[in-house]
């Protein structure tokens, strides 16, 4: 896996970070997740989402078991189709990348 370098990781000051994301309630895995800046997870962008075990394509977001943990949104600062996430939804743990 490699991390993104666009204009937005730079907008955040150039920190990014890999995440596994899993649901809170069940604990099934839903995807990894580049996380840019500092600050908490509050939305995840669609283009930030690699690697998913659930369909992108539904309205709300959902963990493979059912539980709803976010719902679709259009972050309109920057235009870009995201996920707001419920506060404590997900459980996030990140990720080392080996090279």
């Amino acid at each position: 896996m490699k991390l993104k370098h666009d204009k937005y990781k730079k907008a955040r000051g150039g920190y990014s970070r890999l995440l596994s994301i899993s649901c809170q309630k069940c604990n099934a895995p839903i995807c990894f997740y580049q996380k840019d800046g500092s600050g908490n997870l509050r939305r995840m962008y669609r283009d930030r989402i690699i690697e998913p075990k659930i369909s992108l394509t539904r309205k709300d977001l959902t963990c493979p078991k059912g539980h709803l943990v976010g719902i679709k949104m259009l972050y309109e600062k920057e235009n870009r189709p995201a996920f707001r996430l419920f506060v404590d939804s997900v459980i996030k743990k990140i990720v080392k990348i080996k090279k």
